[in-house]
């Protein structure tokens, strides 16, 4: 700024004044979400249709998954291939448009969800495609996260692609691998791969025999001449190494030409056409002659990319993935070009008005997570700018107000214009950790209130007898933190070994930067590595470059971990942890220059990388699978070694969340939980009946051990996946059982298909990577011995079955009152406003009947018209179908939309209940100037019930304490409810107002007092 002349800032000064009014006038915060899970099956077209029914449902903005062109038939779109194109599975953009046209009509707005941190590279990913053929020398190199120059010197300038299902050697002898020529380029195919052959080695195959077609054809034969021409073109091509402009734009431009030049030739000249495909068998091989295949050996050898083994990938990978997917590859977004590459179409859509918000997916595993949020609200800002200015700024002027916005943040983070654009971020929050203050979103998309509300319905007191249940089942006891610890080492040993690698190789040289370090040998740092990433106690810190130093929470989780590891590990220099200290806290010795520290810098941002997938996929794809007490508690971001919540913590974070984050969304289900809403709240259950789920279980075992198949000593399934199944089978249990064979048969193998996947995620017997067929079958065999229509387990169970049912009715409505009216955006995911037991994903992404959900609606709407009363009775008297949730969900929703304010800024107040049955109850009021709301949701009501059927509820003598009179609405009943005054307190009796309807929630305003 100091450079600008006075005239020039004073009008950069009056437009960023200007362009921050504009962007703030633009801010929408949603009321509530409705994801939907868009793909061929569901495009756009389909989500048009259902708008009108999320609007009648109240929801205030749909909230789609990703929109960018994706990996073909891909069920999710998180394997974007191509981000500056609308996935054509989906529609056009005229779709797009039109659903938000209608969505506009409805009043709604729409979430996106972005994915900048991989892309799918299997299949149709141009990009990708290019930097196989090209090296370093194509210009979408900087887009991945490639280690050109890898510990492995066979590596050097190439990708490992790990795709092939055996050996190199044997599946090249196999003839899997076939050259391939079509329209003037030629490929590999190894089955539905097709891998570019580097344009340079295009002439080990037209040169192959170019003689002997001299000797058949004229001196000047035109076709021999254009041959000849190609190959001299190839040998002036610019090398795949070139890194400079423009040798790469030459590059580019020329191999094109050959390819055009090489098509026609084989068009024009029949000769030179056979020519070319007889080398192309020659390079194919015989099989049963593996010298036959030297050719094509040779040939890969020379291309940007080497071949193996998909089981090579976790030790000698070079491109970063997304946790260990090979097929997805890491982006590099903090490169300024590719960040305006991958995120151009949705700033768009943004501009356009097509889209309100952002989703941001997995940003843990970006580079620098603070500067992404804030260089995405910048993008957003200079956009906004651009708009009003009708076009694009002159330099000089958006350099100054990109200044002027950075200036700004430095001094006041937290100020609204740092959060102009609504975003929302996937980021898991374990324990105790917090999200930065810094960065410039509006709060996370909910995980941490899925846990918290389903800890609130566990019974903490059942502690002690569901973990003694639980080891003698299992016969061992299991420590939480010491099996954290354990498999986050195997994840760092097997599918994360490769990364470990390479950064104990950089560790290793950073410490040669120093006499003081350098006698710290690399198989020390490499287990010091080891050792503080696995007992990294959150998924990862954020120490960056750009601001004065990490912040409090980043310094305190790394000074705890390296004495962790210190007392852990006494057999290492105590030296090497400080060392290990200052490095990550950015203490770096004073004779170090800028290009040292640097280095160093660029280490502590990688490590960051690493922790959050070595947390995510230690933790809640292995742990998560393995510590089985009571898996309601097994989500993304849970605690399943805490037993529960107390209503004193609900009311502690919901506080938390209005003063700090009173955007971030309520999440109950999303595609990635590991159980449905419903399935978590009727497992809770479990909690409130330990005896009996001891009893059961145990006698369970025994009945079913004839089941198991021996092998050698050992029973299989073994105990503790006999155990996971016993409660997933009683979550998912259809509500009132299923209704016909089919049905049955459908459900049991939806079991086989969750066990399969669940066993693998465990990693015990079998894995992704070493998968034991016969233990799975021996799992799948149990599975449907023990769920035959013939046995006696499914008429047995139904007594505890419908017990768990019942309460867990009540406990899905007292959750979804809950995240109605707490601080926050109620987020729902698809099909989830009805009974929805479904387990882990592809179970939860099942189809989901919106007509039926439609119909039911307008006959619930006409009936509430009727008799509001009566239909609340009626629900709650039969509440099998899920219409009871769908009404609860509606009339909700409805009410968020009528009071904006009060559930946007309102202040949060928890109730007391106090009385017999106070423990069974959670309250709380919003309030907003003459405007309250009230919430009051029952908990641990499995022995609470006031009859044989239905979910009315017995809570005598317990009374809501309320600081002033004023009469309420009841939202559901239609009632009218006066609070008595009496005891210093205006009371409202608990056991009267839950008596017809389960829940509650009480409006009322100045009128009404």
């Amino acid at each position: 700024m100091a450079d600008r002349g006075p005239a020039e800032a004073a009008g950069v000064d009056a437009l960023f004044e200007e362009v921050s009014g504009a962007v703030l006038a633009r801010t929408r915060v949603p009321l509530s979400t409705y994801r939907l899970q868009l793909h061929g099956g569901f495009p756009l077209r389909a989500a048009e249709e259902v708008t009108g029914y999320l609007a009648s449902l109240g929801v205030d903005f749909a909230y789609a998954s990703p929109l960018l062109a994706a990996t073909p038939g891909s069920l999710h779109g998180y394997d974007v291939v191509d981000p500056t194109r609308l996935w054509p599975e989906l529609g056009t953009e005229a779709s797009l448009e039109r659903w938000s046209e209608s969505l506009r009509a409805h009043g709604m707005g729409l979430l996106l969800d972005v994915v900048p941190n991989h892309m799918g590279i299997e299949h149709g990913n141009a990009a990708w495609r290019d930097v196989l053929e090209n090296g370093q020398a194509s210009a979408w190199a900087r887009v991945f996260d490639i280690d050109w120059a890898p510990v492995k010197e066979e590596l050097r300038h190439k990708v490992l692609l790990p795709i092939l299902g055996d050996q190199y050697g044997v599946v090249l002898e196999n003839g899997e691998l076939q050259l391939e020529f079509e329209a003037g380029a030629f490929h590999v195919r190894y089955y539905d791969h097709r891998l570019p052959i580097a344009p340079r080695q295009y002439a080990r195959v037209l040169g192959l025999g170019v003689e002997e077609l001299a000797a058949r054809v004229p001196p000047e034969d035109p076709g021999l001449q254009e041959l000849r021409s190609i190959l001299t073109a190839l040998s002036h091509l610019p090398h795949r190494l070139e890194t400079s402009p423009g040798r790469r734009a030459e590059r580019a431009r020329e191999k094109e030409v050959v390819k055009r030049r090489l098509a026609a030739a084989c068009a024009t000249w029949p000769h030179v056409g056979e020519h070319v495909a007889r080398n192309v068998l020659k390079f194919n091989g015989r099989k049963g002659d593996p010298r036959s295949f030297d050719l094509m050996d040779g040939l890969l050898s020379a291309c940007s990319y080497r071949l193996a083994h998909w089981r090579v990938a976790a030790e000698e990978i070079n491109y970063r993935r997304f946790f260990d997917i090979n097929a997805l590859a890491a982006v590099r977004v903090e490169d300024p070009e590719v960040f305006s590459w991958v995120h151009a179409l949705p700033l768009r859509w943004l501009g356009r008005g097509w889209v309100q918000g952002l989703r941001v997916d997995h940003p843990d595993g970006l580079f620098d997570p603070t500067a992404y949020f804030l260089e995405l609200q910048l993008r957003w800002f200079l956009q906004v700018a651009r708009a009003l200015r009708g076009g694009a700024l002159p330099p000089e002027t958006e350099a100054g107000l990109r200044a002027r916005y950075l200036e700004g943040f430095s001094g006041d983070p937290s100020a609204p214009l740092y959060r102009a654009l609504y975003l929302v971020v996937e980021k898991i929050q374990g324990g105790r950790e917090r999200i930065p203050d810094a960065w410039a979103v509006h709060g996370t998309t909910g995980y941490r209130f899925a846990n918290l509300v389903t800890g609130l319905l566990v019974d903490r007191s059942a502690e002690r007898e569901l973990t003694e249940t639980w080891a003698r089942f299992v016969h061992r006891a299991v420590d939480f933190e010491e099996l954290v610890y354990e498999k986050k080492r195997l994840i760092l040993s097997t599918s994360l070994a490769s990364e470990v690698e390479v950064l104990a190789r950089e560790l290793n040289r950073i410490s040669e930067l120093n006499r003081r370090s350098r006698d710290f040998t690399l198989s020390a740092l490499r287990r010091a590595l080891v050792e503080v990433i696995a007992l990294f106690p959150v998924y990862r810190t954020y120490v960056d470059g750009w601001r004065p130093g990490p912040d409090d929470r980043d310094v305190a989780y790394i000074q705890q971990t390296l004495q962790r590891a210190r007392e852990r590990d006494p057999t290492t220099n105590a030296s090497l942890f400080e060392f290990l200290r200052e490095l990550l806290l950015r203490r770096y010795p004073d004779h170090l220059g800028p290009e040292d520290r640097a280095r160093m810098l660029r280490f502590t941002m990688r490590l960051q990388q690493l922790t959050g997938p070595a947390m995510a996929k230690g933790l809640e794809d292995t742990v998560f699978y393995v510590y089985n007490r009571l898996a309601a508690l097994n989500e993304v971001g849970g605690e399943p070694e805490r037993m529960g919540a107390t209503v004193e913590q609900f009311h502690l974070r919901n506080q938390e969340r209005a003063e700090r984050w009173p955007a971030s969304l309520l999440a109950s289900s999303t595609h990635d939980t590991k159980r449905s809403e419903d399935v978590r709240a009727r497992l809770a259950v479990l909690s409130e009946f330990p005896d009996e789920w001891r009893r059961l279980v145990r006698g369970w075992a025994r009945t079913h051990l004839r089941h198991k198949v021996r092998v050698g000593p050992h029973a299989w399934p073994d105990d503790n996946d006999e155990y996971l199944f016993y409660q997933s089978v009683l979550g998912a249990w259809p509500n009132g059982g299923a209704t016909s064979d089919a049905e049955w048969t459908a459900f049991v193998e939806r079991l086989v298909a969750y066990m399969g996947k669940a066993i693998r995620e465990a990693k015990v017997h079998t894995s992704w990577t070493n998968p034991d067929a016969q233990y799975e079958q021996a799992t799948a065999a149990f599975i449907r011995a023990v769920l035959s229509p013939r046995g006696t387990f499914r008429a047995g169970v139904e007594p505890f079955r419908r017990k768990l049912e019942r309460a867990g009715q009540v406990n899905a409505l007292s959750a979804l009152v809950l995240k109605l009216a707490s601080p926050g955006v109620a987020d729902f995911y698809q099909g989830t406003e009805l009974w929805e037991l479904s387990l882990v994903d592809p179970d939860n992404r099942r189809p989901v009947d919106f007509g039926q959900r439609a119909a039911w609606l307008s006959e619930l709407d006409v009936l509430a018209t009727e008799d509001r009363g009566g239909l609340a009775r009626r629900l709650a008297g039969a509440p099998g179908d899920g219409r009871i949730k769908l009404y609860v969900t509606a009339e909700g929703l409805r009410l968020r939309r009528r009071r904006p304010a009060l559930f946007l800024r309102g202040a949060y107040e928890p109730v007391e209940v106090s009385g017999a049955a106070g423990a069974h109850v959670v309250a709380f009021l919003r309030r907003e100037g003459a405007s309250e709301v009230l919430c009051v949701a029952p908990r641990l009501v499995g022995r609470r019930f006031a009859g044989a059927e239905g979910l009315g509820l017995s809570l005598p003598d317990t009374w809501l304490r309320l600081g002033q009179g004023g009469a309420f609405h009841h939202v559901f009943t239609g009632e009218r409810w006066d609070p008595a005054q009496g005891d210093g307190a205006w009371t409202l009796p608990v056991g009267e107002l839950l008596a017809a309807f389960p829940v509650a929630l009480l409006e009322r305003d100045a009128r009404s007092t």
